[in-house]
């Protein structure tokens, strides 16, 4: 059965996946930290063994000869998988992208175009494409964006009111992200309940170290927390989320800060690390339930907010089937799913605590039996369906 490499590339990291078509099992995933410093290494798991190594990685090009010398060494060797195409994550698609495509030299140009919306994402994910086109010329390869599945947004939702050059030259709007979790999330939600995706509205919540709520009815994206960039929207591990616009040129006038140190700040130092000092959500859990005042704050400020977004959505779809918790912290907190949903009572929306406090590895239900809105946990599979969409492309293009 044939299979794709799946690469997400980083600016200084790539993760991969080797992912079977039809079955989506996953035959082989690893990751390449700190491309371009000494200490690089390379951990990979796949032939049944799990190895992790020191190695010299000047640059991604270094990095994915890497992963095929795993692949070869540790297995599954990729000609015995049968490797027939390389999906590739592309963060930001911006308008022009609605669907997965081929990697041609006009997408790598439009990508170098897009590279102002997405400066922290794009042009990693440019150095990826290239260096893998290097190594792979015989394949086809795709790109998968982020953006894409929110490219159904009505204009009403995506648009912001600022003037009308921001919007026309410079291409300031509603963009959203995860977009590939949302898709797949919100199909196997319409799965659970029975129905075709055209039939339902769900609403999924993507909670991890970046996190996003999409409002997703007939099958598509009818709105998304994230904007222009993945800082607007919920609470994150280091991003502020929703703010006062004026808070930047604020900072700057009270406290003498550059734009780029309020960028900084807000990307990288807000967000639970902001309220806590601790990123991740584990940690802020466990400081919380040894009675740390700063830790309950930020689990209430953030827990408020998914709810707000809940509401929102519920309202702006007119209608709700369901809700889907994914992503690191969707799937594993228990006490975040039961924050997020208390007092949803008026929506129909009911957790049962024992069903909430089982863990399961596969997608489950956790309302109550007499929930009007079905409450699910579904664990996400991006890399599946990157893996999807891009063998569909590639055969429809007639290079499978």
């Amino acid at each position: 059965m044939p299979s794709v490499l799946v690469l997400n590339a980083g600016s200084s990291s790539l993760k991969y996946q080797l992912v079977q078509v039809g079955t989506r099992d996953v035959l082989a995933v690893g990751l390449v930290e700190a491309i371009g410093l000494p200490s690089a290494k390379i951990t990979h798991t796949g032939g049944g063994d799990k190895v992790a190594k020191a190695i010299d990685c000047p640059d991604h090009k270094a990095a994915i000869a890497a992963v095929v010398d795993m692949f070869d060494r540790v297995g599954p060797r990729l000609a015995d998988a049968e490797l027939v195409a390389v999906g590739h994550r592309v963060v930001h698609g911006g308008e022009k992208f609605s669907d997965a495509v081929l990697v041609t030299d006009e997408l790598l140009d439009a990508l170098d175009e897009l590279t102002p919306l997405a400066p922290l994402h794009n042009p990693a994910n440019l150095v990826g494409l290239r260096a893998a086109l290097e190594l792979f010329p015989d394949l086809p390869q795709v790109g998968v964006f982020d953006t894409a599945f929110h490219q159904t947004m009505p204009d009403y939702a995506y648009t912001y009111a600022v003037p009308h050059e921001w919007r026309e030259k410079h291409g300031v709007r509603r963009y959203g992200f995860h977009g590939t979790s949302h898709l797949y999330v919100s199909q196997e939600a319409a799965r659970m309940l029975g129905k075709d995706t055209s039939e339902v509205s769900v609403i999924v919540l993507h909670l991890g170290n970046g996190a996003s709520v999409t409002a997703v009815q007939g099958g598509v994206s009818i709105d998304t927390s994230m904007g222009l960039t993945p800082l607007e929207g919920l609470v994150m591990g280091t991003r502020s989320g929703d703010i006062d616009p004026a808070i930047p040129m604020h900072m700057v006038r009270a406290a003498g800060l550059t734009m780029e140190e309020v960028d900084h700040a807000l990307y990288k130092e807000s967000g639970l690390k902001g309220l806590t000092g601790h990123s991740d959500s584990r940690d802020v859990e466990d400081l919380r339930a040894s009675g740390d005042d700063r830790a309950r704050l930020a689990q209430e400020v953030s827990t408020y907010r998914l709810k707000k977004y809940i509401g929102a959505y519920a309202a702006a779809m007119g209608s709700l089937d369901a809700i889907a918790f994914t992503g690191g912290i969707g799937e594993n907190s228990v006490v975040v799913r039961r924050m997020a949903t208390e007092g949803l009572g008026i929506l129909g929306i009911e957790v049962d605590p024992e069903l909430n406090a089982g863990r399961s590895k596969q997608a489950h239900d956790i309302a109550t039996a007499d929930s009007r809105v079905r409450v699910f946990v579904i664990p996400t599979d991006e890399e599946g369906e990157i893996a999807r969409q891009t063998y569909a492309v590639a055969k429809d293009a007639g290079r499978v």
